[in-house]
């Protein structure tokens, strides 16, 4: 349950909204948080994001990592992803993070599942100002 944070760590969304800040320090494009907790009940937040390749799926993970634990005091409790590399999920409980490259995320669309969960505004929340998005996600996120 998403009920496994510690008093003292930060909100499941200022934790999600570093991860997004991570994954854009490491160049990640279509990163968007749905706030899903009203919709499915096993977590607050996705944070979602698209890396070009193996390597750079490898350093967005690493970069969440190291940036949830240092400015959030936060651990995943479980770590998944592709034995091909195209996708990793980082469960902290509260929020869970995807990074896939393009052809996997538009494969699963996971954003689209969850389509009426709101979205966190990372350019007012986060102060990401310069973040790339494809077509179909700029839709998504209403940066058309």
């Amino acid at each position: 349950m998403y009920g496994r944070q510690k008093p003292d760590l930060l909100s499941p969304r200022e934790c999600a909204i570093i991860a997004a800040q991570a994954a854009d320090e490491k160049k990640a494009t279509d990163i968007m948080v749905q706030q899903v907790g009203d919709l499915i009940g096993v977590t607050e937040y996705f944070v979602i994001c698209t890396a070009s390749n193996n390597r750079q799926v490898e350093a967005v993970v690493d970069e969440i990592e190291e940036q949830c634990r240092v400015r959030g005091g936060a651990k995943p409790f479980h770590i998944e992803g592709t034995a091909d590399g195209t996708w990793s999920l980082l469960d902290y409980g509260s929020f869970i993070v995807h990074v896939f490259q393009p052809e996997t995320r538009e494969y699963y669309r996971l954003e689209a599942l969850w389509n009426d969960a709101p979205l966190v505004d990372l350019e007012a929340e986060a102060g990401l100002t310069d973040l790339q998005y494809s077509e179909r996600i700029a839709k998504l996120v209403g940066r058309e």
